[in-house]
């Protein structure tokens, strides 16, 4: 198993640790301590990406298993958000619905031999996630300013382009359902 590889599974098992500590705001220092494993595991992505292209590691591992641990990381914040009152439900259900059905979808694909890598839309999709979910802890922890304005912004490019790069991903790949 190569590095990207090991960093993307890395960022899989952050994911119960930042669950464990958004959700004690009990435990001194939980909220900033799950920032911080959040942003550790966010950087995990920019991080393996860059070095399984810089050093032609992409492997078909990484194309399916990097994308599933953006969608769990993802998927893990915004259920805990939705428990915390954080955000609406059907924010939360918007992007998981289109996180399992693109999942469903290269399942699909890799029953017929095919791998399917994530695109532009993608990748901007999961940038915008993850960053309106660091504002959204950035908050939690205290930061001292009222950005609700900015946070539902974010929340509302973050669902466009979840809806917009679902679509295209399917439209770019639709000899798959044939």
């Amino acid at each position: 198993m190569n590095l990207p590889n090991k960093l993307t599974i890395i960022r899989v098992l952050f994911i119960p640790f930042f669950m464990f500590f958004i959700m004690n705001d009990g435990i001194r220092y939980a909220p900033i301590i799950a920032l911080a494993i959040y942003v550790v595991a966010s950087l995990t992505d920019t991080l393996d990406g860059y070095i399984a292209r810089k050093y032609k590691l992409i492997t078909d591992f990484g194309k399916f298993m990097d994308p599933l641990a953006d969608k769990l990381l993802v998927t893990a914040s915004l259920i805990c958000f939705v428990e915390l009152g954080f955000i609406n439900s059907w924010i939360a259900m918007v992007i998981i619905a289109r996180e399992l059905i693109i999942t469903g979808f290269r399942t699909l694909a890799a029953s017929k031999g095919i791998t399917l890598a994530a695109n532009n839309w993608g990748k901007l999709k999961t940038i915008f996630q993850m960053i309106t979910i660091i504002l959204v802890l950035l908050l939690n922890a205290g930061l001292p300013y009222d950005l609700w304005i900015a946070t539902t912004v974010l929340w509302t490019i973050t669902v466009i382009l979840t809806l917009l790069s679902g679509t295209i991903y399917i439209l770019e790949n639709k000899s798959v359902l044939k």
